[in-house]
């Protein structure tokens, strides 16, 4: 039997990417949209779907995913905002329902690339930049993807740490040399008309430079992703109760 969805934010531009490509695939039945506005909640309680797909606004996602999971609904989650301790409060929640969940980043598989490559890196040559760029109407900065890149890094150069800057450096501009998040890998944002998703990680060395780079030119890119998560939804139903966090370990 087809795995039955509704997609929440489904009048965005990712939610309206993601409506055709359910409908598209026939291991996938959609049987609700909703949006602002919807009531979620009800939504999910009359149609019974074994997932919701989750591409609305940073300051709605983490009370869609408790409805989710409070209705026994697998969410899978698109839109990024959520902060380290929200994932660990949906971690502990799909413990309590005793049902799993998926978040990720980026759904682009050459994004996912993009971060294992740079973890990889990391090991080799320690001082990393992040440089993300992403179209005007992105409400959060910097992208999860961003996020999880620098956490990637950390892990990868656990062991040799980069280089310091001298004491007396300064900025003219403050935030000139970007935010720091996990690992103090230093993450710049950009954010203008033209874009959909783009990042560029750049290393450093004695007398070279590597930089890994991954552009989604259309939203289509983060399609075969959607759709290989959602097919994973029955065993994340029946996975215990845990959250994975990136796609990559689905693959």
């Amino acid at each position: 039997m087809a795995i039955t969805v509704v997609v929440s934010g489904a009048k965005g531009r990712m939610g309206t990417e993601t409506v055709g490509a359910v409908m598209a695939d026939d291991q996938l039945q959609l049987v609700g949209e909703v949006d602002h506005g919807d009531d979620l909640a009800a939504t999910l309680g009359s149609l019974k779907p074994v997932a919701m797909v989750d591409f609305s606004v940073p300051s709605a996602v983490l009370g869609n995913i408790e409805t989710a999971l409070a209705n026994g609904v697998v969410p899978i989650v698109g839109t990024t905002g959520l902060a380290p301790a929200d994932v660990e409060y949906v971690r502990g929640l799909c413990r309590t329902h005793n049902l799993g969940a998926l978040i990720a980043p980026n759904f682009a598989i050459g994004a996912l690339l993009m971060m294992r490559f740079a973890q990889e890196a990391a090991k080799y040559m320690p001082d990393a930049e992040i440089i993300e760029m992403h179209h005007e109407k992105k409400l959060d900065a910097p992208s999860g993807t961003a996020a999880k890149t620098a956490e990637m890094i950390a892990i990868g150069r656990a062991n040799t740490p980069p280089t310091a800057l001298p004491d007396d450096a300064f900025e003219k501009i403050p935030g000139s040399r970007g935010g720091k998040g996990v690992g103090d890998v230093p993450v710049h944002s950009v954010r203008l008309p033209g874009f959909v998703a783009s990042q560029m990680v750049i290393f450093g060395g004695p007398g070279q430079t590597l930089t890994i780079r991954h552009d989604s030119l259309d939203r289509k890119s983060f399609m075969p992703g959607v759709t290989l998560a959602l097919r994973h939804a029955p065993a994340l139903a029946a996975n215990g109760g845990e959250l994975i966090y990136g796609l990559e370990h689905l693959l």
